[in-house]
């Protein structure tokens, strides 16, 4: 297998897992991720990255935490939510959400059973760890691009080690339960987290996959 080939089977592979076993992942499989993941381009060489990783008890204290914000605080984002999902990108959104109802049985129209499954973003799905990904609050835009990289590679690297994973910005949405329970300083502004661990490949959660779009989409070619 070539490299090219080796990348874009990973690349297929990888997927947001939404359904975990309990088994925790070795720490020295997280460390090696968490290497790979800080090799990617960021600008300047800043690394504007801050990594909390839970296991075991940490990661039950945190979902707790979150599943408590969910029901009870108000929304809080240390950067601002998008405001609103059209043409093609609203398409894909409700396709992606038509999707997951489907495979795990929610009717159209069952809202207790779609709230119920976004609950679930704040049970961590059930995974038994989490990355919550901070950056630098100087580098504003700049440092949250450079952060999207490192997501992307740390969820590669994850899945060629076939360790699963489910970027969440989600949890963002909370950021002021983050930031009291991680101790989070002011400097830092709480972009996304990553739950990951072994997948549950029995659960009817993970039995989907979504498209890409085709290049004619999204690329402009200009000679």
């Amino acid at each position: 297998m070539t490299t090219h080939s080796a990348l874009q089977e990973l690349l297929s592979a990888r997927h947001s897992c939404r359904a975990f076993r309990p088994d925790p992942v070795p720490r020295d499989v997280i460390a090696q991720i968490l290497r790979d993941a800080g090799r990617v381009p960021s600008w300047c060489n800043a690394q504007p990255w801050q990594v909390r990783v839970t296991s075991g008890a940490a990661t039950n204290a945190f979902r707790a935490a979150m599943l408590d914000a969910f029901d009870n605080a108000a929304s809080s984002c240390d950067f601002e939510p998008p405001s609103g999902y059209t043409g093609p990108r609203q398409a894909r959104r409700r396709t992606c959400g038509l999707q997951l109802y489907q495979a795990v049985g929610i009717e159209r129209g069952d809202r207790a059973g779609r709230a119920a499954q976004m609950r679930e973003n704040y049970r961590l799905f059930g995974a038994p760890h989490l990355a919550m990904i901070t950056t630098a609050a100087e580098l504003g835009t700049y440092g949250a691009l450079d952060c999207g990289g490192f997501i992307t590679a740390f969820c590669l690297s994850a899945t060629a080690q076939g360790v699963a994973t489910v970027p969440q910005a989600a949890l963002a949405f909370y950021a002021n339960e983050v930031r009291a329970h991680f101790a989070i300083p002011a400097d830092e502004k709480i972009l996304a987290a990553i739950s990951f661990g072994y997948p549950d490949t029995d659960n009817p959660a993970n039995a989907f996959r979504t498209e890409r779009a085709a290049l004619e989409e999204f690329v402009t070619w200009l000679d």
